[in-house]
C-alpha cells in the first residue's frame, strides 16, 4: 500500500528557518535521497515549488524518524491491504504498529460530543433560503464611469420601486443584464454559496417585503427585492454526533502525533530540516 509520508503520520510540521533547499537531508546519519523528496512533493500543496519541497522533506524526515524508532523497538507487523488492493510495505506496517502502540489517544464520549455541540451550535444549523428577485445594471469593476452611471441608474430604479413595487418584473425585463430579467428578475430560492459574497451579505441584512435595496458586486449594481426568507434550523445532535466524534478524535490524534514526533526529533540528529511543531496545523 503506497502512502505519502504526511498521510502516514497525520502530522504536519513547519520549518521557519529553512529558506533554501539543503544539499543533504538526513536523520541520524541516514540520508534521504533528493529524488525521494522530489517525488514526495506531489503530495504537498504549497504556494511555490520550494515550499512544496520543504514540506516533502519534513514529511520524509518524520517518516524516517518513525521507521528508525520502530526498528529500534523491534516492532514487526503484518502489512495490510486496502479495498483497492494496495498493500503496505513492511516498513509502513511497522510504523503503523508503532503509532498504534505509542500514541494512545482517548475517544470522544457522549458527554464530550454534546458539550462541543452546545458550544458550537452555529455550526450545526441548516442553511437559510432566500426567495429573491434582482435587476442587474452591469458595469466592469475597473470602469469607474460605468460604475457611477450604473449606481445612479440603480438608485433611480430603487426609488421608483419604493412607490411602485408591482413594476419590478417589467423593469427587470427592460433594464436587467442578467438572464433572469426574462422571468421578472426571479432567481428562485437560493442559499449560502450560490451568489457572490457581497450579494449574500446584503440578503442577510434585508427583511422580506422591504423596499428594494442596492448592492454593488463585481458584476455591477443590483437592485434586490427579498420576497421570502426561510431561517436555518438547528440540526438535531443525533444527526451530527458521529461527525463530531470523528472530528474531535482526529484533532486529538493530530496533536498527540505532533507531540510524539517532537519527542523523537529531540532525541535525533536531523540535518537539513528544522522540525518545529505547527501551532495551527491544517484541517484542525
Amino acid at each position: 500500500m503506497t502512502a505519502s509520508a504526511s498521510t502516514l503520520t497525520g502530522c504536519e510540521l513547519k520549518s521557519p528557518k529553512l529558506d533554501i533547499r539543503p544539499k543533504t537531508v538526513s536523520v541520524n546519519g541516514t540520508v534521504i535521497p533528493r529524488g525521494d523528496i522530489a517525488r514526495e512533493t506531489q503530495n504537498h500543496a504549497a504556494a511555490t515549488p520550494v515550499a512544496a519541497w520543504k514540506k516533502a522533506a519534513q514529511a520524509l524526515v518524520i517518516r524516517e524518524l518513525l521507521r528508525q524508532e520502530a526498528a529500534a523497538l523491534g516492532i514487526v507487523a503484518e502489512p495490510l491491504e486496502d479495498d483497492e488492493g494496495r498493500r503496505e510495505t513492511a516498513d509502513e506496517a511497522a510504523m503503523r504498529a508503532l503509532v498504534d502502540r505509542e500514541v494512545q489517544v482517548p475517544t470522544a464520549d457522549e458527554e464530550i460530543c454534546r458539550r462541543y455541540y452546545a458550544q458550537n451550535s452555529a455550526r450545526f444549523r441548516s442553511a437559510p433560503l432566500y426567495a429573491v428577485r434582482h435587476i442587474l445594471i452591469a458595469a466592469a469593476p475597473g470602469d469607474h464611469d460605468a460604475r457611477d452611471a450604473a449606481r445612479r441608474e440603480g438608485e433611480r430604479l430603487a426609488d421608483f420601486l419604493a412607490n411602485r413595487p408591482e413594476a419590478f418584473s417589467d423593469l427587470a425585463a427592460e433594464y436587467s443584464a442578467c438572464p433572469s430579467g426574462k422571468v421578472g428578475g426571479n432567481l428562485g430560492q437560493i442559499g449560502p454559496g450560490q451568489t457572490v459574497p457581497e450579494f449574500e451579505n446584503a440578503l442577510g441584512m434585508m427583511k422580506p417585503g422591504q423596499a428594494p435595496g442596492l448592492v454593488e458586486t463585481r458584476y455591477g449594481i443590483h437592485v434586490i427585492a427579498l420576497d421570502h426568507k426561510v431561517e436555518g434550523e438547528a440540526i438535531p445532535f443525533e444527526f451530527v454526533r458521529e461527525q463530531i466524534a470523528v472530528y474531535l478524535d482526529e484533532t486529538v490524534r493530530r496533536r498527540a502525533m505532533q507531540q510524539y514526533v517532537g519527542i523523537l526529533a529531540e532525541r535525533a540528529t536531523i540535518v537539513g530540516v528544522d522540525l518545529v511543531p505547527d501551532e495551527n496545523p491544517r484541517n484542525q
